[in-house]
């Protein structure tokens, strides 16, 4: 995070940083789940986000001279959890759950 940013306001400007989503809805509020520590005590924070764009760009970032992620794609959570690692598993099954309380 940025000096006096907060947590939300961190992650919106990552997202547009690093994809160029810039029309993120928190139709779930601020509600988030943080992943355990790895990489040196690194903790990610996710939240669920709704954008209305298909194109995506994958700049680079000119601290490092390449872009932050190889690849990117649209998946359901079935296929999200099916190519998941076992760290990201429980923010795919929070999220599925979240987003079968709109469904119901």
């Amino acid at each position: 995070m940025e000096k006096n940013e907060t947590p939300l306001g961190a992650a919106v400007r990552e997202v547009e940083e690093e994809t160029t989503l810039d029309d993120l809805e928190f139709d779930w509020g601020e509600e988030f789940i943080e992943t355990g520590p790895y990489s040196r005590g690194k903790v990610a924070r996710y939240y669920i986000a709704l954008t209305r764009r298909e194109d995506i760009s994958l700049p680079v970032n000119p601290e490092i001279g390449r872009p932050e992620h190889a690849e990117f794609r649209w998946v359901n959570i079935d296929e999200a959890e099916a190519m998941t690692t076992a760290r990201l598993s429980p923010v795919i099954y929070w999220a599925s759950i979240r987003l079968a309380r709109i469904s119901d």
